[in-house]
């Protein structure tokens, strides 16, 4: 009997292990599947009206291009840090389109007012380290004044914008970005103010040359006679060497890292 309760003991211990088990996998394991939707605000700082515009954009370009773009805002990282948290963010919640699950995330945390854009499979590839560095200096200042829709949308505008240089030519990259538009009214203002500013000096330049009068022969500037060289002698007197520094150009590419999961992610990030 004794040896009975025993056999039926240890069987509900490798029982419940085994379901222990199998419940800690479930929690760490990446799922194959999206669990959540292309942008989460969980921090409640877009108006509902502003949620479900950005999310149909964000559909929109992740599906046409077959490379996931995803926002995702928090009020607190839970003492992880940015890049950490955005990494697991991606590969717990199933992001990343297609075998290579391919994707770019942007995570926004309200606590200390970070941001980290996470990237992956062909989202490493579109998404150099300069590349990223030119997409942060056109959202930030909409994200650091608050603007967070306007934000997001020029983040979305960006990714699509990329991703198709990306597979129509060649990854933007060092030497390789696109360049800032300029208005129309600054360029005028520009050249305007230019013009002004040469008229004004041209004006200076002739009011003091009141005692000069034109002359068109050259023959009146000079004397017959009043020039002879009896000796002609060349002397070296010195030399100057000019040097200057080759600059290098700056490293191309991504630089990866690893995630909790053992993953392999790009990205960067910073303070708003």
């Amino acid at each position: 009997m004794k040896k009975i309760l025993s056999v039926i003991f240890l069987s509900i211990l490798l029982i419940t292990g085994a379901t222990d088990s199998i419940y800690a996998q479930s929690e760490t394991a990446i799922p194959e599947e999206k669990l959540l939707p292309r942008l989460t605000d969980e921090a409640d700082i877009l108006s509902d009206t502003e949620e479900a515009k950005l999310l149909k954009n964000l559909d929109e370009v992740s599906e046409r291009q077959k490379c996931d773009v995803v926002i995702a805002t928090v009020a607190s990282l839970n003492g992880q840090s940015p890049m950490n948290y955005a990494d697991d963010f991606y590969d717990y919640n199933g992001y990343g389109y297609g075998e290579n699950r391919d994707g770019i995330l942007l995570l926004i945390s309200m606590e200390n007012r970070d941001y980290w854009i996470s990237t992956y499979g062909y989202g490493m590839t579109a998404f150099t380290d300069a590349g990223l560095a030119y997409i942060q200096d056109q959202f930030l200042s909409d994200l650091s004044d608050g603007n967070y829709f306007e934000s997001f949308t020029t983040f979305a505008e960006l990714c699509d914008s990329f991703i198709t240089q990306a597979r129509t030519e060649k990854p933007y990259d060092t030497g390789n970005l696109p360049r800032t538009p300029l208005f129309p009214f600054f360029i005028a203002a520009d050249f305007l103010i230019g013009f002004v500013i040469a008229l004004i000096l041209a004006f200076v330049k002739k009011g003091k040359l009141k005692s000069v009068r034109p002359e068109t022969q050259a023959q009146n500037y000079t004397v017959p006679g009043s020039l002879f060289l009896s000796v002609n002698q060349d002397w070296f007197i010195n030399k100057t060497i000019t040097t200057r520094k080759i600059q290098q150009e700056n490293p191309s590419g991504s630089s990866t890292h690893s995630s909790s999961s053992g993953t392999t992610h790009g990205g960067s990030g910073g303070k708003f």
